[in-house]
Parts: structure tokens; sequence; C-alpha cells
């Protein structure tokens, strides 16, 4: 019960750090077109999961309540596209590169079309 409880407060705090993060680059580039807040969440929620995974590894600086607390809810609620890059590292540095591939083609394919599927079936039923 305690790590779901940390993991829940967690996922607030990464949630409420990517909407304001996420926000604040996208006002800032003033851009419409491309979703520069979305891009600048991934790439430094990626960039702090590869770090601390690191320090998790090799020097063993975390709990397994920390782990979750930070790894699962912050990180998680901030971006879930952190753990994918980070799992697919991993795949990749435990030499199961087609593993890693096909963890990349899955979740981007599947993805997508997932994302495609339910903008159909939504607009099929409320149009």
């Amino acid at each position: 019960m305690t790590n779901i409880l940390l993991v829940g407060i967690g996922g607030f705090i990464g949630s409420v750090l990517r909407y304001l993060a996420s926000g604040y680059v996208q006002q800032a580039t003033k851009s419409v077109g491309f979703p520069y807040g979305t891009l600048a969440v991934n790439v430094v929620g990626c960039f702090v999961i590869g770090f601390l995974a690191q320090l998790a590894e090799g020097r063993g600086v975390f709990t397994s309540e920390a782990r979750a607390f930070v790894f699962i809810g912050i990180l998680g609620g901030f971006t879930t596209f952190s753990s994918f890059g980070n799992e697919t590292l991993n795949l990749a540095r435990d030499s199961q590169m087609m593993s890693a591939l096909a963890n990349v083609g899955a979740n981007v394919v599947i993805g997508l079309f997932a994302v495609w599927l339910g903008r159909t079936v939504s607009y099929m039923i409320w149009r």
C-alpha cells in the first residue's frame, strides 16, 4: 500500500510539472504548428531517467520505495516516454537488439494505430 501512495503522490507531482513545463515551452516558442512543449518534456524526462537509472544501477542510491516514487510516480507522471526510452536502452545494453527494435516499432506503430482507431470509433459513435 505504501508504494501505491508513493506512486500516486509522485504521479501528481510529475503531472503538474509536465503541465507547467510543457505550457511554458510552448508559449515561449510561440508555435502553433509544432508541439515543442511535448518534445521538451519528453527529452528532459529521458535525460533525467537516464541519469537517475545510472545512479540507481551503478551506485544503488535508491530504495525500492524511492524508485517507485521517483521513477514510476514523478517521471511516469511527467512523461511515460522516459520509461519507454530507458527500457529500450536496457534491452539494447543487454544485447537484445531485436527486442529493442521491436519495442520501438511496436510502440510507435501500434500506438499511432490505437490513436487512429480511438478517433475513428469516437467519430463513428458521435457523428
